[in-house]
């Protein structure tokens, strides 16, 4: 390594041979469009790794010899997405593809035929690029769609990705969003080195992109054949993109990013319909996996009117092709216990490939659907992966039906803990009788107990919970908080953990004792009681021990919105179980559960009745969630994007454009003390 100071003329040709190579990968992997021989591009590559090597000053983060590089990860971060990476509502039919038009027709009151962005939607991994000063600074996968694991360090070594965006013009914060996939040729490539060295090979070319981009070590990720096609974008500060998605994508293809070829503009719901027929008979032709198409409104002004609509934006859809079928035969028809008892009959089958995946087990749904397709074992059937994803038998081959099938029906007792198995009048649905004695139900309740959603102990997974029980440390919820029966020297005890996990799990297993009365009766697993129920039955009683009052009578729930006659009584059956009281008690007494009622309504209850709002930035005071909740509490809707129709903003720390597009709008916006003081706490 030399110490002499920088020649004028090594700076130069540093330059200039990144830009070569940058231009040259831009060409082999994203245009496909190669210009130079492969020996060439090698000689360029080695001449700059020299220099760099000599004189190290020079190296900067975004060298395309700097793709790979650094130690293995020890664990995965977390990115909190500024602008939600929200998921698609699907359609499966032609009628489902009209009704769409006619709905955002209708909410547009525009008579003009519908512009549609199109494109293929691809079978990957999605993931969102944040670029800073046109410099790649953190890759993101999806997750929750609020938040996603920070997997930058593989993403670098995609090629199709720039660490630096081409041209100029770019905003100085620039959020690109597409899909990771493996190419076919690229699948086939890596699964036959697997089997050549005796590894496992994928399933899939998605399952084997999932997997090189959750690789600790970048080194693997950069062994394995990657690629990325953009779709959209999130966040963007300082700067501004054309009106339309299109536009988008050409000068997001003109800053370097790879666009799909197959993306075009269509006309009205007919145009639709005619690009999905095309890539139809093209899918099995492309040189990646698709599952289906996405159509987007094109101009972003009529998507911000649509908006969007629980998790989903009202301006696109994706439109599934039709689930791919193969024929198998059944080996046995076992009979698997679910969290709430449900006690359903699953196919297990001979292996066979189905839209990319190997499947060797199917749903049977319950014992009417079994009868009414005579399912036995000994069958041929044809298997079929619903939208592409859940295996399912479709119909029994009779004629190949051999001598003897043997035919299956509902066991009396439970096949897990031998308890009775009861079919209630009037249900599909067999359940056992045991409850949370019942350690197959023990398990599913525990794992939805301590769900994101419900109390939230990071870090409890479902390998962590089977141990648990399978060590009987666990036979309650209530038994995760005792110190006698869960600590941090039973956690350590258990595979694939240490003294500073067990230390940390300990921890999340604490902070997870002061929880919303809603959260608290989601985890509960009561049968039909979802997120919004539980909310809804904490407002309206606004305590625990009103709710267990409560429901002593079915009536009295029905009063709560959306609590019909079959929620009623399965709310009042959990809580008319003494065993279901006992834990209660156990959770909310000794082991130190604390429940935190929802606010008493005050004069301010209505206060936003009728309004819309965002909030955006940081608050001081309480979480984005809880500042939501209160706006719903008080009557008021919250969206994630600002538009005309947009009542209040409300803003904390960082609050990035939503706040400069409320004030450009004209929309009223309230800081952290003015929200507060509307809500009247």
């Amino acid at each position: 390594m030399t110490t002499d100071p920088l020649p004028e003329k090594v700076k130069l040709r540093v330059a200039k041979l990144r830009d070569a190579i940058n231009y040259h990968d831009h060409r082999y992997y994203v245009l496909d469009d190669p210009e130079i021989p492969d020996a060439e591009y090698d000689r360029l590559f080695s001449e700059l790794r020299n220099l760099e090597q000599s004189y190290p000053e020079l190296i900067t983060p975004d060298s395309p010899t700097q793709r790979v590089g650094g130690s293995p990860q020890t664990q995965f971060g977390s990115v909190t997405h500024t602008v939600p990476m929200l998921s698609l509502d699907n359609s499966f039919s032609r009628e489902q593809l009209d009704e769409f038009g006619r709905r955002i027709q209708d909410r547009l009151g525009d008579t003009q035929a519908l512009v549609f962005a199109a494109e293929p939607k691809l079978d990957g991994v999605a993931i969102s690029l944040r670029y800073e000063k046109g410099s790649l600074v953190v890759a993101a996968t999806r997750g929750d769609g609020r938040t996603g694991e920070d997997v930058t360090h593989n993403v670098r070594t995609i090629r199709a990705v720039p660490l630096r965006l081409a041209g100029s013009g770019y905003p100085e914060v620039l959020e690109a969003r597409g899909e990771v996939y493996l190419p076919r040729a690229g699948f086939e490539q890596l699964n036959q080195r697997a089997s050549d060295a005796g590894e496992k090979v994928f399933a899939n070319p998605r399952n084997a992109a999932a997997g090189s981009l959750r690789q600790l070590d970048p080194a693997v990720a950069a062994s394995r054949p990657l690629s990325m096609f953009v779709y959209g974008t999130g966040i963007v500060e300082g700067g501004q993109l054309p009106d339309s998605h299109s536009e988008t994508m050409k000068l997001l293809a003109e800053w370097g990013f790879r666009v799909c070829p197959e993306a075009a503009v269509v006309m009205g719901i007919d145009g639709c319909w005619e690009y999905y027929e095309r890539l139809a008979e093209q899918r099995n032709a492309l040189p990646y996996e698709i599952d289906g198409v996405v159509y987007k409104i094109d101009a972003y002004a009529q998507q911000v009117r649509l908006g969007f609509v629980s998790r989903a934006p009202r301006w696109a859809i994706a439109q599934k092709f039709p689930a791919q079928e193969e024929l198998t035969t059944v080996k046995a028809i076992d009979w698997q216990v679910g969290r709430t008892g449900a006690v359903t009959p699953v196919a297990r089958l001979e292996p066979v490939a189905v839209g990319g995946v190997i499947v060797s087990n199917a749903t049977l749904h319950n014992i009417d659907e079994l009868n009414r397709k005579d399912v036995r074992v000994g069958d041929t059937v044809f298997i079929r992966r619903a939208g592409d994803v859940i295996p399912e038998v479709v119909s029994v081959v009779r004629d190949r039906r051999p001598k003897g099938a043997r035919k299956v029906s509902l066991p009396d007792s439970c096949p897990v803990c031998g308890s009775d198995v009861s079919r209630p009048e009037g249900e599909a649905v067999a359940r056992c009788s045991a409850g949370l004695f019942c350690s197959a139900q023990r398990k599913e309740s525990l794992k939805h107990f301590v769900s994101r959603r419900a109390m939230d102990i990071e870090g409890l997974g479902s390998k962590l919970i089977d141990q648990l029980v399978d060590g009987d440390f666990v036979r309650s919820p209530a038994d995760l908080f005792d110190p006698e029966r869960v600590n941090s020297e039973t956690l350590a005890g258990l595979e694939r953990m240490a003294d500073k996990s067990a230390n940390k799990l300990m921890a999340a297993i604490q902070a997870s004792k002061d929880v919303s009365l809603a959260r608290f009766l989601y985890a509960l697993g009561i049968r039909e009681v979802g997120e919004a129920t539980a909310e809804n039955l904490a407002n309206h009683f606004g305590s625990l021990e009103s709710l267990v009052n409560a429901a002593k009578d079915p009536e009295e729930l029905q009063a709560v919105n959306d609590v019909g006659p079959v929620v009623a009584e399965h709310v009042a059956a959990f809580f008319d179980e003494p065993h279901n009281l006992e834990i209660i008690a156990q959770l909310t007494g000794k082991t130190g559960v604390r429940i935190h009622n929802p606010p008493a309504k005050s004069a301010n209850t209505g206060v936003f009745d009728g309004k819309v709002l965002v909030v955006t930035g940081t608050l001081e005071s309480m979480s984005r969630d809880e500042a939501k909740r209160a706006i719903k509490e008080r009557g008021g809707k919250v969206t994630s994007s600002v538009s005309s129709k947009t009542d209040y903003v409300v803003y904390g720390d960082k609050p990035g454009s939503k706040l400069e597009k409320a004030r450009s709008l004209g929309v009223e916006t309230l800081n952290e003390e003015n929200f507060r003081n509307r809500l009247g706490v």
